[in-house]
C-alpha cells in the first residue's frame, strides 16, 4: 500500500500544464476573427535547443498577468527548463525572436522548482513584450494530475467474470446474500483480493453474510457426518469436525452442495508446515522452532483420528486410508487454521471440550489483512449475519482489507503463510542464547541475573524493531550489565529506573552488537537463499517467501541500529 507518483506525458507545458496547441487553441478563440499576432497570443514556429538540435514543436506563447514558465518534462517525468533559443518567424513586416530565459544558465539546466517564475523576454522590431507564467496552478491541472496519478497505481484486475465466482455469487444469492459493495479481484502484490465497487465511506458496512452461508460445527452435525460423530467416543474435536467435513466434500467433487467454495479456496498453502524441510531448515531460528512445532501437532492430529476416520468407511466406496490421507486432512487443516472467523464459544455434547469458535465464511475470507487498516468483525445475534465494518475510506476500485491482528511477520508466517512489506509490527526476536553473548564470561552473578529475569517474565519476547531494542531488552541487558557493587539496586531497574551513565552507555554497547551480530547472520541467509533459488527452481515460491521474511527483518535491523546509533551519541 505504498504511496505511488505520477509519471507526467513528456511534452511543453503551457498556462495550467495545458499543452502549448491547446493553450494557443483556447487563447485564439478569445477574439474570434481576429487576423495577425495578437495581444493575446504570439507564434512561434520552431525552438532551437542550446545544444544546436532542432525540436520542431510549434510553441504557443500567451500573454498572462502572471509570469509564464515554459517546461519540458523529460522521459521520467524530471522537469527541465529550456535554455537560451532562438526562434524566428517573419510576420508581416516584424521579425520576432525569442530572445532569452532571464535568469537561468546558458545552457539547458534543471528546473528552479515546481511553481518558480521564470521570465522570457520576446524582442520585436516593432514592440517589446514580457512574457511569463507559473506552472500547474489552474484548476485543470490539478483535474489532469489526480486523473494522472490514479492512472498510474496498480488496478486491480477484475475477476467477477471468472466462471468459479460467477457459480460463487449464484450459490451465495441462494443462500440470501446479496453484495454490491466489493467484487473480486487479482491484485499485484497481494494476489487474489476483494475490489470495492463504490467508494466505501467511514463505518460502513463492508460485508454481511448471513449465517446460512458459514460452515461452523453445525453445518457438520447437521450432515451425513453427524450420526458418526455423535456416537464416536470420545468426543471428537469442532477442529476433527471442520476438517472431517471439508476432506470429504472435496472428496465428493460435483455432487457436493459446498462446491462452488470449495473451488475458490488454494490448492495449497504455505505455511511453514506445508514447507519441505530443507526450505524450514533456512527460516530464523525461533520461527524455526515454533514449525517444527507445528509440524508436530499436525501429524499427531493426523495419527490420533485415524481410527475415527476408519469408521466413516460406509459412507465410501473407496478406503478411506486413500480419501482421509495425511496430505488431504493437512489441506483441510490449514484451510480453517488461516481462513476461519471467530465465533462466540459455543458447547456441544457430542464434541470435545475445546472452544468451538471456528467457522468458514465463503466470499467473506477474500479479505486480505493489511496492518494498517482497523475494522469491526463479529457475528450479530439480531440479523443472524456476520458482518465486518470498515473504521477506513477506501475509494472505487481499491482493494478492501482487513486486519487479522497487530501480528509480527514471524507470526503471519507461521499462522498464514505470508509477509506483510513494512509491516510497522515486524521484529527480530532475541533469544537468551544471543542475550548472554556479548556479556563478559566471568560474571559470578550472571546466573543470578538470569534467574531474575526469568522469575519477572523478562526472558521472552525481547526484540528489535522499527524504533529501536525493545523496553523490555534494554531493560534485561541493564540488569545483565549491573556492576556487582549495585547488584542489590535491579529492582529499580525492573521498575525502569537509571542506575548510572556507565550501565546505561554499556547497555546500549551490547544491544548495538546483538544488533550488528542479526544485521551479519541476515545477510549471510539472504545469500544463502539467494544460492538455493538457482539450485532448487522447484522450490523457488517457497525460497522467494522466506527471502522476504529475511529481507523484512533486515530492514528492521537497520533501523535499529540507526537508533542505537542515536541514543549512542548522547553519552559520548
Amino acid at each position: 500500500m505504498g504511496v505511488y507518483g505520477c509519471r507526467p506525458r513528456p511534452g511543453l507545458l503551457g498556462i495550467g500544464g495545458e499543452s502549448a496547441d491547446t493553450a494557443h487553441a483556447r487563447a485564439g478563440s478569445c477574439r474570434p476573427g481576429r487576423k495577425g499576432p495578437t495581444r493575446e497570443t504570439e507564434d512561434l514556429d520552431c525552438l532551437r535547443t542550446p545544444g544546436g538540435r532542432d525540436d520542431l514543436q510549434p510553441l504557443s506563447l500567451q500573454l498572462w498577468p502572471v509570469p509564464l514558465t515554459f517546461v519540458h518534462l523529460g522521459p521520467f517525468g524530471v522537469s527541465t527548463c529550456l535554455g537560451p533559443a532562438h526562434c524566428s518567424r517573419h510576420l508581416g513586416n516584424g521579425r520576432w525572436r525569442l530572445a532569452e530565459l532571464v535568469g537561468l544558465p546558458g545552457r539547458a539546466s534543471s528546473c528552479p522548482g515546481n511553481g518558480s517564475k521564470v521570465s522570457l523576454n520576446c524582442v520585436s522590431e516593432r514592440r517589446n513584450y514580457s512574457f511569463s507564467m507559473q506552472k500547474g496552478k489552474g484548476r485543470t491541472s490539478r483535474i489532469r494530475r489526480r486523473k494522472l496519478c490514479r492512472s498510474s497505481e496498480p488496478r486491480g484486475v477484475n475477476e467477477s467474470h471468472k466462471s468459479e465466482f460467477i457459480e460463487l455469487r449464484k450459490w451465495l444469492k441462494a443462500r440470501k446474500f446479496q453484495d454490491s459493495n466489493l467484487a473480486p479481484a487479482c491484485f499485484p502484490g497481494t494476489g487474489r483480493g476483494l475490489m470495492s465497487q463504490t467508494s466505501l465511506q467511514e463505518g460502513q458496512m463492508i460485508i454481511s453474510l448471513p449465517e446460512s452461508c458459514l460452515l461452523t460445527t453445525d453445518t457438520v452435525i447437521r450432515s451425513y457426518l453427524g450420526a458418526y460423530i455423535t456416537k464416536w467416543k470420545p468426543p471428537p474435536s469442532p477442529l476433527l469436525a471442520l476438517c472431517t467435513f471439508l476432506v470429504s466434500e472435496k472428496h465428493a467433487g460435483d455432487r457436493s452442495l459446498w462446491k462452488p467454495y470449495l473451488e475458490i479456496l488454494p490448492k495449497a498453502y504455505t505455511c511453514p508446515v506445508c514447507l519441505e524441510p530443507e526450505v524450514v531448515n533456512l527460516l530464523p531460528k525461533s520461527l524455526k522452532a515454533k514449525a517444527e512445532e507445528q509440524r508436530a501437532r499436525v501429524q499427531e492430529f493426523f495419527a490420533s483420528s485415524r481410527d475415527f476416520f476408519s469408521s466413516l468407511q460406509p459412507l465410501f466406496v473407496e478406503a478411506v486410508d486413500s480419501i482421509f490421507s495425511y496430505s488431504a486432512l493437512l489441506w483441510a487443516w490449514c484451510t480453517v487454521n488461516t481462513r476461519a472467523v471467530y465465533l462466540r464459544p459455543r458447547q456441544r455434547e457430542c464434541l470435545s471440550a475445546e472452544p468451538d469458535t471456528c467457522a468458514l465464511a465463503p466470499y467473506l475470507d477474500l479479505l486480505n489483512h493489511s496492518p494498517r487498516v482497523q475494522v469491526k468483525a463479529a457475528f450479530n445475534e439480531e440479523t443472524h449475519s456476520y458482518e465486518i465494518r470498515t473504521t477506513s475510506r477506501w475509494r472505487k476500485h481499491e482493494e478492501v482489507f482487513i486486519c487479522y491482528g497487530p501480528h509480527d511477520n514471524q507470526r503471519l508466517f507461521l499462522e498464514y503463510g505470508f509477509v506483510s512489506v513494512h509491516n510497522p509490527h515486524a521484529c527480530v526476536y532475541v533469544s537468551r542464547e544471543i542475550l548472554v553473548k556479548y556479556l563478559p564470561s566471568r560474571d559470578k552473578q550472571m546466573d543470578k541475573k538470569i534467574s531474575i529475569l526469568k522469575d519477572h517474565g523478562y526472558i521472552e519476547n525481547l526484540t528489535f524493531g522499527w524504533d529501536g531494542p525493545s523496553w523490555r531488552l534494554l531493560t534485561a541487558l541493564k540488569l545483565l550489565c549491573l556492576e556487582a557493587e549495585k547488584f542489590t539496586c535491579w529492582k529499580k531497574v525492573l521498575l525502569g529506573e537509571v542506575i548510572s551513565d556507565m550501565n546505561e552507555k554499556t547497555s546500549l554497547d551490547i544491544a548495538q552488537k546483538i544488533c550488528y551480530y542479526f544485521m551479519e547472520e541476515t545477510n549471510a541467509m539472504l545469500q544463502k537463499v539467494s544460492h538455493m533459488k538457482d539450485e532448487k527452481e522447484a522450490l523457488i515460491n517457497q525460497l522467494t517467501l522466506v527471502e522476504s521474511l529475511w529481507t523484512e527483518e533486515l530492514k528492521v535491523l537497520r533501523a535499529s541500529a540507526k537508533t542505537l546509533h542515536s541514543l549512542q551519541t548522547a553519552f559520548t
